[in-house]
């Protein structure tokens, strides 16, 4: 297996304010190559269960194991760094730096993982070629669309080619055919390449085409 889930709770408020349970004792593994979508009503969790699959946000109970590493072990620096190694995130609303162009944008990360040289250049200019957009390399985030500055995004996240992609909501933003198109890049890489794919959504037309659908519902699948 890749990553574990076992016996996962997360709650949030108490005091005045009502706690809400994102996670209630969840329990499943993800194993390579697995490409899964996740749904549920908006507040079931989803945007938790990715955080804390990706080391950004920690239990209060139960333990997460990525190949028998449990996450909470680790201090935060060394969370950070598996992170780095090991986790691609993608957002809804891509995240891109405005201030630098579609190829800086992939090579920063690249650099935080420590690839340095022509190597890094190698690496985000592959990256932008496999999702297409070779030829925006040099344009800013303002001069290009919606499903352009996600394809950037994706190239990003798949650069140094992670163990596992988390994306939330990501064709959130899209209309119908690129949000097809995004789906597609992402069937490819993980046919192609054996990437790992966990991602939520609320758009059913995508369902179809995971390899499983989880459902979360107040905490639990």
């Amino acid at each position: 297996m890749l990553l574990e889930m076992d016996n996962v709770h997360k709650a949030f408020g108490g005091g005045e304010t009502p706690l809400v349970h994102a996670a209630r004792g969840l329990s499943f593994v993800i194993r390579p190559k697995d490409f899964i979508g996740l749904v549920g009503p908006s507040g079931s969790g989803k945007t938790t269960l990715l955080n804390m699959l990706g080391g950004l946000t920690l239990p209060d109970a139960g333990q997460i194991r990525f190949q028998g590493t449990v996450l909470s072990a680790l201090s935060e620096r060394e969370r950070t760094a598996w992170r780095l190694k090991h986790a691609g995130f993608i957002f809804q609303n891509f995240q891109l730096l405005p201030m630098l162009t579609a190829l800086e944008n992939v090579t920063l990360l690249l650099h935080a993982q420590g690839v340095r040289g022509p190597q890094k250049d190698l690496l985000a200019r592959q990256a932008l070629e496999s999702v297409g957009m070779a030829n925006m390399a040099d344009r800013y985030p303002a001069q290009m669309s919606g499903g352009q500055q996600q394809r950037v995004a994706i190239a990003r996240a798949i650069a140094s080619r992670p163990s596992i992609i988390l994306a939330d909501e990501p064709t959130g933003n899209l209309d119908r055919q690129t949000a097809q198109t995004v789906i597609d890049i992402f069937r490819g890489f993980n046919e192609t390449h054996g990437l790992t794919f966990l991602f939520s959504t609320h758009d059913t037309r995508l369902i179809s085409q995971v390899h499983e659908v989880w459902e979360l519902r107040d905490g639990k699948l």
